[in-house]
């Protein structure tokens, strides 16, 4: 099983223990905001709003949550409200409410603070919602004259491979706020270096790194707990698959939420699952494998009902390329029954009359394709020069070698 590798796990400290043994100097005698959810821990599962709230002189005033809320109880795409927090008493501000404006931080919620602090696990994909929460939170801070302090982590799919197609200007959306590339190999520490000079921010912005980090290894072999990012983020395998089988989400097709196996599961109750398993196969896609499967999602598309499709297992994580099998998966289920087949065109993330599947790829270009009968080599050849172009883009914001 070349999955994901297990090798002997690598030292890693991520940004939040090396703030603590720098003592805190970045934010000694300010007062500050934490943005944060349940993936702000050390290894030892203490979270960052403890551990500032202990810290000597930083007072630590109020809590700031990305979608599905700074515990990670509340599912995508449902609006999360302010409150105060259980645990720790701080008020609760909301970055993911039920307008466009909620997902920034007010200037009436920053009266008061000189920082924000930004610690949150990303899963190194553009149309992951965090790190466009982090660009939003940047801008606010620019604006209110705060410090900006993200305390890394490592990219759980890796630092090394780029992968999908460029965001084109009309596309935007919070699934897709900066031109990056879909599977964009890079640390919230690297895009909020990147997001200041390419967004022009005028921020006092300090990473502080996480420690041991190769861009090579994978997160199994980093040391740290996996906590889940996102109710259906169970696992960093799941991470894995997400850069492409979360287009299943711009679909009638279930991308398996309501299961086990969310996005290495998908079909729908019309498919013809042996057949899809092969013609799968047959597109000869490197490091996965097709096993035609059914499942009853408990709730979402499908909910109750028997779907028949096939389950993913990588088998070779270096070799494979989440975003082409995504659109691969998209393309060869649409051909197999295209009258039953939809592009799923209600409001989605704040955005209407725009098809979710574009948001996702950034234009409309692949879905065009798709619906000509392109197949996944042909959809791959567009994007390869915006892959390379990124690649360039990005390569002086890296801070951590292969």
């Amino acid at each position: 099983m070349r999955g994901m590798p297990r090798r002997r796990a690598t030292e890693v400290v991520p940004g939040l223990e090396v703030l603590a043994r720098r003592r805190f100097a970045p934010l000694r005698g300010l007062r500050v905001g934490l943005v944060c959810n349940p993936t702000a821990v050390d290894r030892r599962l203490r979270h960052a709003a403890d551990i500032l709230s202990a810290a000597p002189r930083v007072r630590l005033t109020a809590l700031f949550g990305p979608e599905h809320g700074v515990r990670g109880d509340v599912q995508y795409m449902e609006a999360v409200g302010d409150g105060r927090d259980r645990v720790t008493g701080l008020p609760v501000h909301s970055l993911y409410g039920s307008a466009p404006e909620s997902l920034r931080p007010r200037r009436s919620q920053l009266a008061g603070l000189d920082a924000l602090v930004f610690d949150v696990q990303d899963v190194g994909t553009r149309f992951y919602t965090y790190q466009a929460t982090m660009m939003l939170c940047m801008e606010a801070a620019a604006e209110a004259g705060l410090r900006f302090v993200v305390l890394d982590r490592p990219n759980p799919i890796g630092g090394q491979l780029v992968e999908g197609p460029a965001l084109r200007s009309g596309f935007e959306s919070f699934c897709g706020m900066h031109d990056l590339s879909v599977r964009h190999g890079m640390t919230v520490g690297e895009l909020a270096a990147l997001f200041r000079e390419e967004r022009g921010f005028d921020l006092d912005l300090e990473v502080v790194p996480c420690e041991g980090w190769r861009r090579r290894i994978s997160f199994g072999e980093t040391g740290l707990p996996w906590v889940l990012p996102s109710p259906n983020m169970p696992t960093p395998e799941a991470a894995l698959v997400y850069p492409g089988m979360c287009l299943l989400e711009g679909t009638n097709l279930s991308e398996g939420r309501g299961t086990t196996r969310p996005f290495h599961l998908f079909g729908a109750p019309w498919l013809d699952a042996l057949q899809l398993a092969a013609d799968l196969t047959a597109e000869r896609l490197p490091g996965v494998r097709f096993r035609a499967a059914g499942f009853t999602p408990t709730w979402d598309k499908h909910a109750g009902r028997l779907c028949h499709g096939v389950e993913l297992h990588v088998h070779d994580a270096a070799a494979f390329r989440p975003f082409r099998t995504g659109l691969a998966c998209v393309a060869v289920a649409r051909a197999q029954d295209p009258d039953r087949f939809a592009w799923r065109t209600e409001r989605y993330e704040f955005v209407e009359g725009i098809p979710a599947f574009d948001l996702l790829c950034g234009s409309d270009r692949e879905r065009r394709a798709i619906e000509a009968g392109d197949g996944a080599r042909q959809l791959a050849r567009a994007f390869a020069g915006e892959e390379r172009a990124f690649e360039r883009r990005r390569a002086r914001f890296l801070r951590y070698r292969d």
